[in-house]
């Protein structure tokens, strides 16, 4: 648990290769546990902002091919007496990092940067772009950008951060095992370290609904999807038809 100290019983159990039972059991012998998240301030500056037009495609869409539906946040994090801001992009099918960026500041540009570095990454802007209504994201300077490019713009309705459970999710996990970002005394060691750790999230780290890492589970994919276009010579594996109402499946997950 020191390489990994956000692993539970089960992604312990996956590294290692025995049964989970048998992991859990000696957890609790010795009293070891996972690193906890805390809780994030709230963004005051966006209270009282009208409510979003724009559609929550994730009500009615599960992600099931890459580059379909790409989800972002920021996060703040205390250093020593100030806010550091901290901007992803993730894959809503394969749980990759694409994209990302710290600030010093909270504005569009956070925001703009890290899915910029996820088109270069991707050679692509997704088919939909989702976020919550935070004034950063319903920024003209993002949503323009995205949109003369060919993206649909999808946010979850306010006061609903579950609805975007991803990023939350992903953030919550990250902190914790980040561990203490006061340990650095220079912004350049933390920002270093930062992209560090988000490399480890995307390429390394055990993804306990794919058993794999995030970029293993691409790799994973894009291989099938290879084999299935040469055995078949459809471009695009077989899918199951989308849910009432859905533009998507929620149903094919290698």
């Amino acid at each position: 648990m020191i390489n990994h100290p956000g692993y539970g019983y089960r992604r312990l159990s996956i590294c290692l290769g025995v049964n989970h039972k048998r992991v859990q059991r000696v957890m609790q012998k010795y009293g070891l546990k996972p690193v906890r998240r805390a809780k994030a301030p709230k963004k005051g500056g966006d209270i009282g902002r009208l409510e979003s037009k724009h559609p929550d495609i994730l009500s009615t869409c599960c992600p099931c091919v890459p580059n379909e539906v790409w989800q972002s946040d920021f996060t703040y994090i205390r250093f020593h007496g100030r806010f550091v801001y901290l901007a992803t992009v993730l894959d809503g099918f394969t749980g990759e990092v694409l994209g990302s960026n710290v600030s010093t500041r909270h504005d569009a540009n956070l925001v703009r940067r890290a899915i910029e570095r996820a088109e270069v990454k991707e050679g692509r802007v997704p088919s939909w772009f989702h976020s919550d209504q935070g004034s950063e994201f319903d920024s003209h300077y993002v949503s323009d950008w995205l949109t003369t490019r060919g993206a649909k713009l999808s946010m979850s309705p306010k006061g609903s951060p579950w609805r975007n459970g991803a990023q939350e999710s992903f953030f919550g996990r990250f902190k914790i095992e980040f561990g203490d970002f006061e340990r650095f005394q220079s912004l350049d060691k933390l920002v270093e370290e930062l992209y560090s750790h988000l490399h480890y999230f995307s390429a390394i780290r055990i993804k306990t609904r794919l058993k794999m890492s995030p970029q293993e589970f691409r790799q994973v994919w894009e291989t099938r999807v290879g084999f299935a276009v040469l055995s078949t010579g459809y471009e695009s594996p077989p899918q199951t038809p989308p849910p009432p109402g859905g533009p998507c499946s929620s149903d094919l997950l290698v």
